[in-house]
């Protein structure tokens, strides 16, 4: 069975270069990359790159991303966020995974929801 243009459409990759201001929200279902500056909400099905020149105010609502540059917001993650060492993080996160390199700056709150232990089980 072939694939229709649709199809590859949702799976190209998006780039934001450095000398890019975008002052709005984004929606994608495939991957992200910021090298630039965004100001306001990305919601992707895949993953968000921010690039060490990379400015991220907002929320951002993914599956993945790894984090270079610096972000201000809320991120809500549903499978892994690396903090790479040049990193700046400054807000609150929900995730499920968290990779965090010396030399990264993380502050602000983290969530990480349990998936499916029990309290009990936990003070065994």
């Amino acid at each position: 069975m072939s694939k229709t243009f649709e199809d590859n459409q949702n799976r190209l990759p998006n780039i934001i270069g450095q000398g890019t201001k975008i002052v709005g929200d984004i929606e994608t279902n495939g991957d992200l990359r910021v090298d630039g500056v965004i100001e306001g909400n990305i919601q992707s099905k895949g993953k968000v790159v921010l690039g060490q020149s990379g400015v991220i105010k907002g929320t951002i609502k993914c599956g993945s991303a790894e984090i270079s540059g610096q972000f201000e917001g809320k991120m809500d993650v549903s499978e892994l966020l690396s903090l790479r060492s040049s990193s700046v993080f400054k807000g609150e996160m929900t995730i499920s995974k968290l990779s965090i390199e010396p030399g990264a700056t993380f502050n602000g709150t983290c969530n990480m929801p349990d998936k499916g232990v029990k309290a009990q089980e936990v003070k065994k």
